[in-house]
C-alpha cells in the first residue's frame, strides 16, 4: 500500500464538513453541554510541540543520510510510523479545528450576551488554535520524512505538467 502525500484539499473538506456538524452539535445541544475549559484544547499543543521535536530531528537525519539499521541510526520503520502518525494528526487536527469553528459561530454571537458564552469563548479559541497548530506540526513531521528522491519526483512531476 502506498501512503500518499496529505492533499490540503482533503483537509479543507474535512474541516468544512467538521465545522457544519460543530455548528449543528452546538446549536442543538449547547444548554447541555458541560463548560468548556481552556485546558481542553491546550493538550493539542502538547502534541504538536512532539511532532515538531520529531520532524527536526528525523529531517537533521535524513539530511545527513543517517537513516537505516545501526546503532547510531534512525530505524526506517521509525520513520515510516511518523509518517502514519503525522497523516492522522493532520486528518485529526483538520477535522478539529472544523468542530472548534463550529462552536466558535454559535458562541461568539453570544459573548456578551450570555455568562456561558462569555466563559466558554477562551477555552474555544484555544482549541481551533490549537487545532491548527496540529495541522501544521503534522505536515511538517510529514514533509521531514520525505527522502531526497521524493523530493527530485515530484519536482520532475511537477515540470512535465
Amino acid at each position: 500500500m502506498t501512503v500518499h502525500v496529505t492533499r490540503f484539499r482533503d483537509l479543507v473538506v474535512l474541516g468544512i464538513s467538521a465545522a457544519i456538524a460543530g455548528w449543528l452539535m452546538t446549536r442543538s445541544f449547547y444548554t447541555s453541554l458541560p463548560p468548556l475549559r481552556w485546558y481542553v484544547g491546550a493538550s493539542l499543543y502538547f502534541v504538536a510541540a512532539a511532532e515538531l521535536a520529531g520532524a527536526v530531528l528525523i529531517r537533521n537525519r535524513v539530511r545527513s543520510r543517517r537513516i537505516g539499521i545501526g546503532p547510531t541510526l534512525l530505524h526506517p520503520l521509525a520513520v515510516a510510523q511518523a509518517v502514519a502518525l503525522a497523516k492522522a494528526s493532520a486528518l485529526l487536527g483538520a477535522a478539529l479545528a472544523g468542530l472548534w469553528v463550529g462552536v466558535l459561530v454559535v458562541i461568539v454571537p453570544d459573548f456578551n450576551v450570555t455568562r456561558a458564552a462569555t466563559e466558554d469563548l477562551p477555552g474555544a479559541i484555544i482549541g481551533a488554535i490549537g487545532a491548527a497548530v496540529l495541522v501544521v506540526a503534522a505536515l511538517l513531521l510529514e514533509r521531514a520524512c520525505r527522502t531526497p528522491t521524493d523530493d527530485e519526483e515530484d519536482r520532475t512531476q511537477a515540470d512535465n505538467s
